[in-house]
């Protein structure tokens, strides 16, 4: 395999959670009689460019289809992240009625909904059929497309360059990252800003967060790395923020490389300084990952084996994908994980995929009353356990398993 940006030969082995269906393909019921397709899960490390990333082994089009059932709006503390986003950027920029926003991987609407409220006029483009509905009945204008230099082109053609354009958490997910950040070089207006979210690859390495490799995150990012695809390809970053969601995320700010309109801000050279401190330019910060991961995969999967052997009732929260990483590294079954909770209703009735655990409403919590409930998305840990406090009315405790196994009492 060659490095997905600069086409080096790729040689450094990051993780391997050995093989695993796409961690969104959710399975019906008659799903559950038909075999699955499981792919091998592994990372390697561009030496040249220093880009982590997943070894290639579908189209997007296998991971990103009308089943694909991740809807950003079932977070409450995502909701305010996007609202207090479209606020800042409309204070920062001087956005208003005759601006243009875009969002790319709008998903349901639920940064756009935002913008919409504020009298901006807006469109998202998002390739999933399911998310792409749910943010019409919003009102908003959605182009059902993969982005990348075609579509910008396109949209340029009909007068569409745009004043800010969003990427939240979709940078990760393209297999051809180059022409996908090229169409935001097209896309944007001579003096337009583009901003970018992701998880921070040093926050991966620093918290052990393995689950969140899964088939459809292309891409593993650190600011280092992000500059230099941004400058090959038209863009040129100019701020950088550190945001707490996802585990640890970072919003880039980049305008055209022919724009000289925004100053390169200090917090730029700090967060490259503190990634070569880190090590992220060479092999040795990666080379322990593989053991870090193991140990948490050890420590969770005792964890129910132990609950089990005392009769303990137990119950997971947040069919996520990050979770079905875990699951499947695990090899955790129903017989130690009965069930799932999801508020999600297009993930109700549904199974995970790979350990095929049934998912289901947060009433059977109330049913079933279990000792232990799992939270699957870590990063979530505090809202969780404030929508499900009454848990603790019966003596149940939350577990976590990343970055090390944590019991509430």
């Amino acid at each position: 395999m060659r490095c997905r940006h600069c086409s080096a030969s790729l040689s450094l082995p990051f993780l391997d959670l050995g093989s695993a269906p796409p961690s969104n393909a959710y399975l019906s019921q008659a799903g559950l009689m038909e075999p699955e397709i499981w792919f091998p899960l592994r990372l390697l490390v561009c030496e040249t460019c220093w880009l982590v990333q997943t070894e290639d082994q579908a189209g997007r089009e296998a991971f990103f289809n009308d089943d694909y059932a991740y809807f950003s709006s079932y977070s409450s503390s995502w909701l305010a992240h996007a609202k207090a986003y479209v606020q800042a950027m409309c204070s920062r920029f001087g956005l208003g009625r005759h601006s243009l926003v875009a969002e790319i991987g709008a998903n349901d609407g639920y940064l756009l909904q935002y913008v919409q409220q504020a009298d901006i006029p807006c469109f998202g483009v998002e390739p999933t059929a399911g998310t792409a509905a749910a943010a019409r009945a919003k009102g908003i204008d959605i182009l059902e497309r993969f982005f990348g230099r075609e579509l910008a082109v396109e949209l340029v053609r009909e007068g569409r360059q745009v004043d800010l354009v969003a990427a939240n958490n979709v940078l990760a997910h393209v297999p051809d990252i180059n022409d996908f950040v090229a169409g935001f070089a097209l896309l944007l207006k001579p003096q337009g800003v583009a901003t970018f979210e992701f998880p921070h690859l040093q926050q991966m390495l620093a918290h052990k967060q393995f689950d969140t490799a899964y088939h459809e995150h292309y891409s593993y990012l650190s600011l280092t790395t992000v500059q230099r695809i941004f400058s090959v390809n038209g863009l040129r970053v100019f701020d950088v923020e550190e945001h707490p969601t996802h585990g640890g995320s970072l919003r880039v700010f980049a305008q055209r490389a022919d724009s000289g309109r925004h100053a390169v801000r200090a917090t730029v050279d700090a967060l490259l300084g503190s990634e070569a401190a880190a090590g992220l330019s060479s092999g040795e910060a990666y080379s322990g990952f593989q053991r870090q991961a193991q140990v948490v995969k050890n420590d969770f999967l005792a964890c129910l084996i132990e609950a089990q052997r005392h009769g303990k009732r137990v119950a997971a929260y947040g069919a996520a994908a990050k979770g079905n990483t875990l699951l499947n590294f695990a090899g955790v079954r129903p017989d130690l994980l009965p069930y799932v909770v999801d508020r999600n209703p297009a993930k109700q009735g549904k199974y995970m995929p790979g350990s095929r655990i049934p998912i289901v409403a947060e009433d059977r919590l109330q049913q079933h009353k279990p000792d232990l409930v799992v939270i699957l998305p870590w990063n979530l840990r505090d809202e969780v356990i404030m929508q499900l406090g009454y848990v603790r009315d019966w003596g149940g405790r939350f577990v976590t398993a990343v970055p090390e196994l944590q019991v509430s009492e």
